[in-house]
């Protein structure tokens, strides 16, 4: 996809902050559900904590989160990096990347594209000033395999240097915790994942989440956006305006993340957890401190996250 060619139909999916430049959207039409209270302080807790390490073992790349599962790990972000120097370096590719045993050649041409908008096109991966990084939540790391099976593919068909662009991929999975043991097995070991150790040690790395909250984020909250799959990349009702059940609940949950990157106190935990990992001395990790540090107060959105402790209800009215 060159420059001048437009980016594939998406998912529509409301701005909720300013980052990027942009003016959170309106949602003042959409219903308040009566019925719904906060996160628990425990998903708030290990979700700040899992994002810490996600930016720090990133090292510094350009973060795109892979499918919807870590929706509210962009949120988070989106509000605490709001008015910083961050702005265009979160980026989402909210495709289902299954089955492609059954992709047809236009749904292949049109996976494609989708990783050329987040600047995942050879091309443009191999003159890329900084890395960039996967993320998503793992079991088998399937959506990972299918993602770098046709990367490398196209990499080779354009004879791009994979030398270089083996140095700018990131890919960090978010795993389900468990206890640990000279038996246990990760992603990475399985025989299907192979394509793995393509890679420079330590451009695939793991981070570890409460296995209930990892349940929830994987399989259970609900989603603004529904699944995109490759038999929904050429069905324009897909990139409509979300209307399904559970909307106004979704966006609602994700309006609180993105409050609770806005919370003076959530950045700085966010920055003490940062300085606990291994390597967080290092330039690209102290700038991604800084700009947590120093982020402007939002002049769109209220600067606080709801309460917790007093179970506030959402509201999904203006502000």
């Amino acid at each position: 996809m060159t420059a001048e060619t437009a980016p594939p139909p998406m998912p529509y999916r409301w701005s909720l902050s300013a980052f990027g430049g942009g003016r959170p959207d309106q949602l003042g039409t959409l219903p308040a559900p009566r019925d719904q209270s906060p996160p628990s302080e425990l998903v708030l807790a290990e979700l700040t904590a899992v994002t810490a390490k996600v930016l720090a073992r990133s090292d510094g790349a350009d973060l795109c989160f892979l499918g919807r599962s870590l929706d509210s790990m962009y949120d988070l972000l989106t509000g605490a990096l709001e008015h910083s120097p961050w702005d265009g370096r979160l980026l989402r590719l909210p495709v289902s990347c299954t089955a492609d045993d059954h992709w047809s050649p236009a749904a292949a041409r049109r996976f494609r594209e989708h990783l050329a908008a987040v600047g995942l096109e050879p091309y443009a991966l191999a003159r890329r000033k900084r890395p960039i990084a996967l993320v998503d939540v793992v079991a088998w790391g399937r959506s990972y395999g299918i993602l770098h099976r046709h990367l490398a593919t196209w990499i080779e068909e354009s004879r791009e240097p994979w030398a270089v662009i083996r140095r700018k991929l990131r890919y960090i999975g978010v795993t389900s915790r468990c206890r640990s043991s000279p038996n246990t097995r990760r992603w990475q070991q399985d025989p299907e994942n192979d394509w793995v150790r393509t890679l420079p040690a330590g451009q695939v790395t793991n981070v570890s989440l409460d296995h209930r909250v990892w349940s929830h984020l994987a399989n259970d909250q609900p989603k603004v956006n529904e699944s995109f799959p490759h038999w929904n990349w050429f069905d324009e009702p897909s990139t409509l305006t979300p209307r399904h059940h559970r909307v106004a609940h979704a966006l609602a949950e994700a309006r609180y993340f993105t409050d609770a990157g806005r919370d003076t106190a959530v950045r700085e935990e966010l920055i003490r957890l940062m300085a606990r990992e291994p390597g967080f001395a290092g330039r690209e990790q102290r700038r991604i401190a800084l700009a947590l540090r120093t982020r402007a107060t939002s002049r769109t959105g209220s600067g606080t996250r709801p309460r917790t402790g007093t179970r506030a209800r959402y509201k999904t009215g203006n502000r």
